[in-house]
């Protein structure tokens, strides 16, 4: 049983000390629990949670929640979790939860001992498609970490050898979670940001524990004792915002009239209100300043209709890749604030607020999970680009410098990479990898998985939707989209990640990369390699670049990046290519019905791209315009034939033999798509400037079929 008044002292220095700690306890499960039961009513319990089976839970003071839950999560505090690792162990999850834990917390992680990791029957591998019939490096990995870390206490359950708890020195100065002066600079720049001109977003990024739920709170009280009137709030859930206006009322003081959840109002009438993002683009109520917190979490597309919505846009996000998004919401989003608003701020936190700067519990999450993997690029300048090598590589092989500096490529290039692709990574069978390196610095590096093999009944349930096996998502894609069974029984690489240091990008190392890969399937059998990815012109043009083509896009748009799944191939074996040829053939087929239905939004640039490389699947004749759709493009093009009637042959011209391919060079190209293809309204073709209205949008189309007539591909 546990030493009571030894883990209350231990709470209370750690509390003193500003620090947190992990223990694990290593042992039979029901033992694990009997022991919390003894020792949980003597702890601070204030906000603590189990993370296992409800019937379980050890003190009815905790909150128990699921893993699946945890990002509800971010932006509070706990003061302790304890999580039941033999119900399983999603890294996002795990380390997401970690970073709510404050001042004093501890972590207690029910676990076999350390030197079972390697073959522990983790339950929340089934949900990934993962299996135990091997090893698994990603936690052996983790036991390795937690073995060697003195901060680390472990309790071995049903052992007669008594546990000594750690003991911390007095701190010269008690610590007290207070503003930094990090802090305080943020809450000025962001008054000022509120209060100043229009079309200057600020954008803040921290790591967890910074306070920057806290400065945004303390920033609006500020704004509206200062004059401005309404002040909106947006974030993925109400909870996240939960500190923001605790610490904007308690600002406010006496000025607060009205408080309710999500809702402030003072004496003056001046508002903060919370709104879910989507509500909020919906209504669009006026405000002279939006506050977006947890940025990272909201797809792309809908912070870039925030940020163009609005006079002042705030935007604050946590950048560890626990959230899914973290990093590559400052690169990806980078990108739409030097196109759309140039003259935009940044400001970055480092310094922890909920607890001090010696807490040894924030770098040791961040070495299990490689939270701060960092792959520092080579300068052009330093290397000779030629001498490029290409091989594959084992990433559960690697040591950890290697393997950081490889899994910070990927976290760099891709806004998606978290902690349970690491897992994935390294401990998935059928995962295959190959690097780029020069000089013996690692340049690239691709990451891809071997799908299908699915038995022909199966592959039939697939097709027909009645089964839905986990993994396998290219084959299992075609067969129960594109609806061809016998592509669920094909077996494919499909590439996962593929990542080049910024300074060697377009020297042809991604492509180099994919044909080591191809080459590689191919020598193991696999009848074709292929991709998966948020759709944009860039990617595709990559993609088919190295050989791949288009055989599906999805109907539905990414929650994360607001981007279209695309879909591409290239066949390797007799089969692989006939079953291309027919997903693409019947593709082309049902094109030109699909696009005003589904794509609507789809980036008229990659439209163009796709319908050039599906033009050459159809019949030479089959969209070739007769004697009476020359005569009527005539008259459309001399302006004695209305647009409307015409919709139906100048949709069929965009399939027309060398049509598509002259249309995307065309200066007219993204209106074409968007009021031929696509169906756009004259209302809608003028909100996204291409053109004045309906008369001069004509025009225009007028314009290019004379051009087309006269100087474009035979008809």
């Amino acid at each position: 049983m546990p030493d009571i008044a030894a883990w209350r002292a231990l709470q209370t220095e750690l509390t003193i000390a500003g620090e947190r700690r992990l223990v694990l306890l290593e042992g039979a499960r029901d033992l694990a629990i009997q022991w919390l039961q003894a020792l949980m009513p003597s702890l601070e319990l204030e906000g603590g949670l189990w993370v296992g089976a409800v019937s379980d839970i050890p003190n009815n003071h905790l909150t128990s929640i699921e893993p699946a839950k945890a990002r509800h999560w971010l932006g509070r505090e706990t003061s302790l979790i304890a999580w039941d690792g033999w119900q399983g162990n999603p890294p996002d999850a795990f380390a997401a939860l970690s970073g709510t834990l404050k001042a004093g917390g501890l972590l207690f992680w029910l676990m076999p001992s350390l030197d079972e990791w390697g073959h522990f029957a983790d339950l929340d591998y089934s949900r990934t498609g993962l299996d135990h019939d091997q090893s698994h490096p990603f936690a052996e990995r983790m036991a390795d970490i937690l073995a060697k870390d003195p901060s680390v206490i472990r309790v071995s359950l049903g052992s007669q050898k008594a546990l000594t708890l750690p003991r911390l020195s007095k701190p010269a100065v008690e610590f007290r979670v207070a503003a930094t002066p990090d802090q305080q600079a943020l809450v000025q720049k962001l008054v000022s940001f509120g209060l100043g001109r229009r079309r200057r977003p600020l954008v803040t990024t921290a790591d967890r524990g910074r306070g920057k739920s806290a400065a945004l709170g303390i920033a609006a009280a500020q704004m509206l004792q200062q004059g401005r009137r309404q002040i909106l709030v947006t974030a993925p859930s109400k909870d996240n915002v939960s500190a923001l206006f605790a610490h904007a009322r308690e600002n406010l003081g006496a000025e607060v009239v009205e408080a309710s959840e999500g809702r402030l109002q003072t004496v003056s009438g001046a508002r903060l209100r919370f709104l879910p993002v989507r509500e909020l683009l919906r209504d669009k109520p006026e405000a002279e300043v939006v506050l977006v917190d947890e940025a990272a979490a909201i797809p792309v597309s809908l912070l870039k209709r925030v940020l163009l919505g609005w006079p002042r846009v705030a935007f604050a996000s946590t950048v560890h890749g626990y959230e899914g998004a973290g990093r590559g919401f400052a690169i990806r989003f980078r990108q739409v604030l030097d196109k759309k608003t140039p003259q935009w701020q940044s400001h970055t936190l480092s310094q922890p607020v909920r607890w001090a700067a010696e807490d040894p519990l924030e770098p040791l999450i961040s070495r299990l999970f490689l939270l701060g993997a960092d792959h520092i690029p080579e300068e052009r300048s330093e290397v000779e680009v030629g001498e490029v090598s290409i091989e594959p590589w084992q990433p559960a092989q690697a040591s950890e410098a290697e393997l950081s500096d490889a899994f910070g490529l990927l976290v760099q290039a891709h806004y998606r990479t978290t902690p349970a692709d690491l897992r994935q990574w390294l401990d998935d069978p059928v995962a295959r990898s190959w690097r780029a390196r020069i000089n013996g610095k690692t340049v690239g590096v691709l990451w891809g998985a071997v799908e299908g093999g699915l038995g022909e009944k199966l592959a039939e349930q697939v097709a027909s939707g009645k089964r839905r096996v986990r993994g396998h998502l290219l084959p299992q894609s075609l067969a129960s989209h594109s609806g061809f069974p016998e592509a669920a029984s094909q077996r494919g690489l499909r590439v996962i990640r593929i990542a080049i240091t910024a300074p060697f990008r377009r020297l042809g190392i991604g492509r180099s990369l994919v044909a080591a890969a191809t080459a590689g399937a191919k020598r193991e059998g696999l009848d074709f390699t292929g991709a998966s990815f948020g759709g944009s012109s860039d990617l595709y043009e990559f993609w088919a670049s190295c050989g791949l083509k288009l055989v599906r896009i999805g109907l539905q748009q990414e929650a994360t990046s607001g981007e279209y799944p695309v879909q591409m191939i290239c066949a390797q074996s007799a089969e692989g290519v006939s079953l291309v040829k027919q997903v693409r053939t019947r593709l082309a087929k049902h094109w030109l019905a699909l696009v005003p239905l589904n794509w609507r939004e789809l980036e008229p640039e990659l439209l163009a791209c796709m319908t050039a490389a599906l033009s050459s699947e159809c019949e030479r004749s089959k969209y070739r315009p007769d004697p009476a759709d020359i005569r009527d493009l005539q008259h459309f093009g001399d302006g004695h034939r209305g647009f409307r009637l015409m919709v139906p042959v100048l949709r069929d011209l965009s399939l027309a033999w060398g049509v598509a391919s002259w249309l995307r060079t065309h200066a007219q190209a993204n209106l074409w798509c968007r009021a031929v293809l696509q169906g756009w309204s004259w209302s809608e073709l003028q909100r996204e400037g291409l053109c004045t209205g309906q008369r001069e949008g004509e025009d225009r189309l007028r314009a290019v079929i004379r051009e087309l007539l006269q100087n474009g591909p035979e008809l």
